[in-house]
């Protein structure tokens, strides 16, 4: 039988494939840990070419996934699922199978996933919370945090009600920054606009951030990482350290511990020169 040059395409395929990996691996700046969250693939808003380029720039020894990475409330509304949403999952299968230690924590959006805690699917594990302990020693409790929700636990309906807006919100958005853009302006975000004009969000929030380091310190740990609002932050609450990895729907934002024990808030900027990583505005706590 004669084998034509077709029949290796899918091998010659993949050999290239592992050597472009190889070569990322080599260039990307290297972290000991990196915990992003709110990704909400499967939704419009989601940016997953900035992910993409994220990931391909900046590499780790842990990957933390702190829930709401795929959006099953938006996809049983709605189908929504192009070519980069299905990149980003190969990205991160190929990560865990390249050596990185990848922990998936389904949040609310994605609580389908509960139902597997403690299993393992291409060498990323799903857990329902984990410890990360910090090369200086500290440990720090990541959770996604929807339990700390009030809205979440005791009134879901009006979650799913809030969650429509804010899709809603966000495609004005982009309807918005479009605008913008041609009109040579920067991005801004709206929702992050409203967010801190209303007061009874700004209240929201910080009733979550006290609730979230309270409920770490009383399980004798050092901090907590987690996401859900989608606001980054990284500050001492009452001698525990909060921070959240914010999202890659707006901020495009990511914790990262630095190899010596350092934490960092970083956000993407993926403008169409050269992409750069930008530190967040609050000071990186020792």
């Amino acid at each position: 039988m004669r084998v034509g040059p077709d029949a290796f395409a899918p091998l010659l395929r993949g050999m290239l494939d592992g050597a472009h990996d190889d070569e990322e691996e080599r260039r990307a700046v290297r972290y000991r840990a990196i915990f992003i969250s709110d990704v909400h693939l499967g939704t419009a808003g989601c940016q997953a070419q900035a992910l993409l380029g994220f990931l391909k720039a900046n590499s780790s020894d842990y990957l933390y996934l702190v829930g709401d990475i795929v959006d099953g409330w938006q996809l049983r509304r709605r189908w929504y699922w192009p070519q980069s949403h299905n990149d980003v999952v190969q990205k991160l299968l190929r990560r865990a199978r390249k050596g990185c230690k990848v922990v998936f924590i389904p949040g609310n959006h994605d609580e389908f996933a509960r139902g597997f805690w403690g299993h393992e699917f291409g060498g990323i594990e799903v857990r329902d919370d984990a410890v990360h302990a910090t090369a200086d020693g500290r440990r720090l409790w990541v959770t996604h945090g929807d339990h700390f929700d009030g809205v979440i636990q005791c009134a879901k309906w009006l979650a799913y009600l809030g969650d429509n807006l804010y899709e809603f919100t966000l495609k004005l958005n982009r309807h918005l920054n479009g605008m913008r853009a041609r009109m040579g302006l920067p991005y801004w975000s709206l929702s992050a606009y409203l967010k801190h004009k209303v007061k009874s969000a700004l209240n929201y929030v910080t009733d979550f951030e006290v609730a979230v380091a309270q409920a770490a310190r009383a399980k004798g740990h050092d901090g907590v990482v987690c996401g859900h609002i989608h606001r980054a932050e990284m500050r001492d609450i009452q001698g525990t350290l909060y921070c959240n990895d914010g999202d890659w729907v707006e901020s495009r934002s990511a914790l990262v511990e630095h190899q010596d024990g350092r934490l960092e808030l970083i956000y993407w900027n993926n403008e169409r020169t050269s992409p750069v990583l930008v530190p967040a505005p609050q000071e990186a706590l020792a």
